[in-house]
């Protein structure tokens, strides 16, 4: 979008001061669209003093609510659906008046077709102008099918020029992201998979790291494991969002039986690749879960040992089938719940820091450290970006790159 409106001689604003305020959503998990629709408002209220002129709601909460959000969100000028996302910046440049608008004045793009992922490939690009993030990308190689229609796989060629294009920028690190990852490929036909594909991306030049985020460990084979030991480029670092351990657990939430025991897959995991960092995120309070399956996952976090850990609190979700389940888990319990693991999860964290205590460690220096006694701010190959935390250079010389 950002590239789009570029084009169009629109520019990104630092301050408060723009004419047009756009929010990207997410219309899924409880907490995002309960902050997505705090911030509308917010600037909505900002729009009506004046200090905004026109206030755009685009993603997947337009894609999955948009004809409520006509009715109950009357300030926003235009909702865009994921699917019409390429036309913001005609959308802003003509009159509402040649869309179909709600009887408020808003106006909802909001289309069931999607716009395919190879097509995405032909639109311009523009960064954020935040300190020297541009040194890394974010490759979506496929289709969430629950709000973004169904499962579909961008072809290899897509994602390697789009990968090239990234290299030319400077960019050095790709981050290969997808709800599960090792279903890249499975709708193709072409033979398109996760190891063919990172093996083209080992070839572009310029790229120094390819990361691998949500990996079904249900479907995690061994020659994906082998092709992230083999390939210098690619990362030891995995993320395998566990959930749970509970059998009972695991079937209610309609998850996949695993060909290896969780621990098994996590011990092997490690053999495989030695030094490899893993990452998981669990679920407290799912439906049914009882003390004494929540103890079994907090035992299986203190064996497991994990070097990035997130937790979620259960949320039922309209139209899904665990909203509807019974014995659900009441709010208190789940934050207590949630509290116990990261306690413990903090102690693992502390010891896996200082095992790193005298040894020499790669680094992508990505942005000025902010004072005199932080240099540079960057991360390790073991920290991925906005979630696992940074590396903070406190001496020597550096600029920005890996080092």
């Amino acid at each position: 979008m950002l590239g789009l409106l570029k084009e169009k001689g629109w520019t990104p604003s630092a301050t408060d001061d723009a004419q047009v305020v756009i929010v990207n959503t997410c219309g899924f998990i409880r907490e995002a669209k309960e902050e997505s629709i705090e911030t509308i408002l917010n600037l909505a209220a900002a729009k009506e003093g004046g200090r905004v002129q026109k206030l755009v709601v685009t993603g997947c909460l337009p894609q999955r609510y948009g004809r409520e959000l006509l009715r109950e969100l009357p300030e926003v000028d235009f909702f865009v659906g994921t699917g019409e996302f390429h036309r913001i910046a005609d959308l802003l440049d003509r009159s509402a008046g040649e869309y179909s608008a709600g009887n408020n004045g808003s106006t909802l793009l909001n289309s069931s077709t999607i716009i395919d992922p190879p097509a995405s490939i032909l639109l311009p690009r523009q960064h954020l102008p935040e300190g020297l993030r541009g040194m890394r990308e974010l490759l979506l190689l496929l289709r969430n099918p629950r709000i973004r229609g169904r499962l579909r796989s961008r072809p290899i060629s897509s994602i390697l020029k789009e990968a090239e294009q990234a290299a030319s920028r400077g960019v050095k690190e790709i981050n290969l992201i997808a709800q599960d990852i090792t279903a890249y490929g499975k709708d193709r036909k072409d033979g398109a998979s996760l190891v063919r594909l990172l093996k083209g991306l080992a070839k572009v030049e310029g790229i120094r790291w390819i990361r691998l985020l949500y990996a079904h460990p249900a479907r995690l084979t061994e020659e994906m494991v082998h092709v992230i030991r083999d390939e210098e480029k690619v990362c030891k670092y995995l993320d395998l969002p566990i959930q749970h351990v509970d059998e009972g657990i695991l079937k209610a939430m309609n998850r996949p039986p695993l060909k290896k025991r969780i621990p098994d897959l996590i011990d092997w995991i490690r053999r495989e690749i030695p030094g490899v960092i893993l990452r998981t995120s669990l679920i407290v309070g799912f439906p049914g879960e009882t003390e004494r399956s929540f103890r079994r996952l907090l035992e299986f976090v203190r064996e497991a040992q994990f070097d990035r850990l997130g937790v979620f609190s259960y949320s039922p979700e309209e139209g899904t089938p665990a909203a509807a389940l019974k014995d659900q888990v009441q709010d208190r319990i789940k934050l207590s719940r949630s509290r116990q693991i990261m306690r413990l999860q903090k102690k693992i964290s502390l010891k896996k820091q200082k095992a790193f205590l005298g040894s020499q460690v790669q680094v992508l220096v990505e942005r000025p450290g902010g004072s005199p006694n932080l240099l540079w701010e960057g991360r390790t190959p073991g920290q991925a970006p906005e979630v696992d935390g940074v590396t903070f250079l406190t001496k020597g010389r550096a600029r920005a790159g890996i080092w």
